[in-house]
């Protein structure tokens, strides 16, 4: 797939899913709603995704990033960086600290990352990274590409920080095509995780935060349109991969 030529004419907006109107009153209000409840569960984030992938995230991400071809010299940043956890894969795949960046709206969840990596950490969004042009071998995003508000501009972004022939990682949790598989899952996220969550830690929003997630996935769009996005955004060798029946790995270069 050959790279395509860049317009003066900026895309179409794409969100990832229709405005939730049980989360939040209306489209404006979207930003403010996720960091609040993103500051408000961060200490129990990790629980969350250890508790949601049955204890296999921490392997998963690993070995993802290894396929994508994520080597030891190579300049990272981590998109929605969250807790880490993706920084901390690429650490234990020989990736030098010190060539680390990670980008996160939420000060809470920065909060618990400085704890536990020795990497740089700025507060900001993925559709205006605080980064230099070019200045990046190699982006990765897990699980929080249904948590943007434009994936035209998330993906420009991308681009602009990448050096020619950077790839781009984005793990993503994908809506199952089975109704048997649906209905299974809409309870085990919708349900029974929040309900645990809530047994566990007592944390009113890393309940709420289940069940937006489940929302967040039942809505988003499909695979077809996140990768039809990469190549309007001018990635080539675009491709997603499936582990199981929902993991989905998009892959692309600049």
């Amino acid at each position: 797939m050959n790279e395509q030529p860049q317009t003066d004419l900026p895309a179409a907006p794409l969100s990832p899913h229709r405005p939730l109107s049980e989360f939040y009153p209306a489209p404006v209000a979207r930003q403010s709603f996720v960091n609040e409840l993103f500051d408000e569960a961060a200490p129990d984030y990790d629980w969350v995704s250890g508790i949601m992938s049955l204890g296999s995230d921490r392997f998963y991400r690993r070995n993802a990033l290894r396929k994508a071809g994520l080597q030891g010299g190579m300049q990272l940043l981590d998109v929605a960086t969250g807790t880490g956890l993706m920084i901390k894969a690429a650490l234990e795949l020989g990736v030098d600290p010190a060539h680390v960046i990670g980008v996160d709206p939420s000060r809470g969840m920065l909060a618990q990352n400085r704890e536990r990596n020795p990497v740089t950490l700025l507060e900001g969004r993925g559709e205006a990274l605080p980064c230099a042009d070019a200045s990046f071998d190699f982006v990765c995003m897990g699980y929080a590409l249904r948590h943007v508000e434009d994936l035209h501009k998330l993906f420009g972004e991308f681009r602009r920080v990448l050096r020619p022939q950077g790839r781009v990682l984005i793990l993503e949790i994908t809506r199952p095509t089975s109704p048997v598989a649906l209905c299974l899952m809409r309870f085990y996220m919708q349900k029974l995780l929040p309900g645990l969550g809530w047994l566990r830690r007592r944390n009113r929003s890393t309940a709420k935060l289940m069940q937006y997630y489940w929302a967040t996935i039942a809505e988003c769009v499909p695979p077809s349109a996140i990768l039809s996005a990469l190549e309007a955004s001018g990635f080539s060798r675009v491709k997603r991969t499936t582990t199981g029946v929902v993991l989905s790995e998009y892959v692309a270069q600049r």
